[in-house]
């Protein structure tokens, strides 16, 4: 059992010792108690931010790792146990336990539970820590090991054995988690486990639903509902292929009694104009079974998606185009390829990105790039949809700056068009 927990030594986040400082008290307390058990937290990702922010960054960010790993430390240390950074060179957090040799439920117990504790606090909170250095938090190793005092054997060198191992450890935990991750996607596109919802595309001036964006869901009441994450996981996996043909599926079955008279914006990939599979015999009698034509439809490719070769895109955007489909272009303004992709593509639609839309009624400078951006729109022929709408000012602007739809919350949550069965 812990002892006496109101004399524990926890060192500050920003003062953790190096191991070399710490080596001289570990002699002693290995000497002491006997048993040391070794937590390790790989923070290889320190690597990755000092090389795209520099070696402040990584500081900072190691410093707030030790505060999550201090906290959860604070109800579960003894009065001896320590917080060291690992070896120079290597990104590593080591919780360092010392134990008497009688504590068997320490190896049973305490620090498998420890372990799990410490990986639940970096799962929750990682991301607010590598913030704003990276968008989120790569999956985290940790490991653990235990070793007996032998005085044959130097402190040093039992120290470096147990430290091994828990790398072995975190490396097949690491292993554990990713062989998990595949089989947890693969399952989802095996089962066709997506489903969409409808986001209305609303004319300004009248107010009339002009058409519905399916949008992809993952399964409910997981992590995976959300499409950041599910898109993130395949991207992972190297399934995005896979999961950009179910989405597409899943957005065309969704759309069986679609209302007539109403555009359907479908996103796709810029692959995906290239996939056999996606070829006018096949995609036709898909909408046919959905009662719908080619003209119903608006392929959405996002800016920020890569387009490396626009004479073989434009070739393939033709090849649709005259089948009767149309092409808008997503997320404008989001990404750093506007204006090449705008005048490239030449869509029938540009749907402006959200961060320019909210809060336009009250900021001069967001109308001043939305009027440029209609005028572009209305020079190449051209309709402009103004996305993220929330409130009731903000879409009679898009009205005052010659916009022609808008979509967002503002006209209801995306749901289903019909009730599952």
């Amino acid at each position: 059992m812990p002892m006496n927990r109101g004399m524990r030594r926890i060192h500050a986040p920003e003062s953790l010792p190096d191991i070399g400082e710490a080596l001289p008290l570990i002699d002693r307390l290995f000497d002491k108690h006997g048993v040391l058990g070794i937590l390790l937290v790989d923070l290889a990702v320190l690597g990755e931010i000092e090389s795209t922010c520099g070696a402040n960054a990584r500081r900072d960010a190691l410093a707030s790792f030790g505060a999550v790993v201090t906290e959860v430390a604070r109800e579960r240390l003894d009065v001896d146990d320590l917080i060291v950074r690992g070896e120079t060179g290597r990104h590593e957090i080591w919780v360092l336990l010392f134990r008497q040799l009688n504590d068997a439920r320490f190896f049973r117990q305490e620090l498998p539970g420890f372990a799990q504790a410490l990986r639940r606090a970096l799962e929750r909170r990682g991301n607010k820590v590598v913030y704003p250095y990276l968008r989120s938090l790569p999956e985290l190793a940790t490991g653990q090991a235990a070793v007996l005092r032998n005085p044959k054997l130097g402190t040093d060198t039992q120290l470096r054995q147990g430290v091994r191992e828990a790398r072995r450890d975190a490396d097949l935990n690491a292993r554990i988690v990713a062989r998990e991750r595949r089989r947890r996607m693969l399952e989802l596109v095996l089962d066709r486990r997506v489903t969409s919802v409808y986001e209305p595309i609303v004319d300004v001036k009248n107010r009339t639903v002009f058409g519905y964006e399916a949008l992809a869901r993952g399964p409910e009441g997981t992590d995976l509902h959300s499409p950041m994450a599910l898109f993130a996981l395949a991207a992972q996996e190297n399934l995005i292929f896979e999961l950009d043909c179910l989405c597409r599926a899943s957005g065309l079955e969704g759309a069986i009694d679609y209302p007539s008279g109403t555009k359907l914006f479908l996103n796709i990939r810029p692959t995906t104009l290239h996939d056999p599979n996606f070829r006018a015999e096949r995609l036709i009698e898909t909408l046919a079974r959905c009662e719908l034509q080619p003209s119903d439809v608006v392929f959405e490719i996002s800016e920020q998606e890569s387009i490396n070769n626009f004479d073989a895109f434009r070739e393939i955007r033709d090849y649709y185009r005259g089948l009767g489909f149309q092409i808008a272009l997503d997320d404008t303004g989001a990404g750093y390829a506007g204006l090449e992709a705008l005048l490239e593509i030449e869509p029938e639609f540009i749907k402006v990105d959200r961060s320019f839309v909210s809060g336009v009624d009250q900021d001069p400078a967001r109308q001043d790039i939305l009027r440029a951006l209609q005028s572009v729109a209305r020079k190449t022929g051209a309709q402009i949809v103004g996305e993220g709408l929330d409130t009731l000012e903000e879409l009679e602007m898009l009205g005052e700056l010659g916009f022609d739809f808008g979509q967002g919350w503002l006209f209801g949550k995306p749901t289903p068009l019909r009730a599952r069965p």
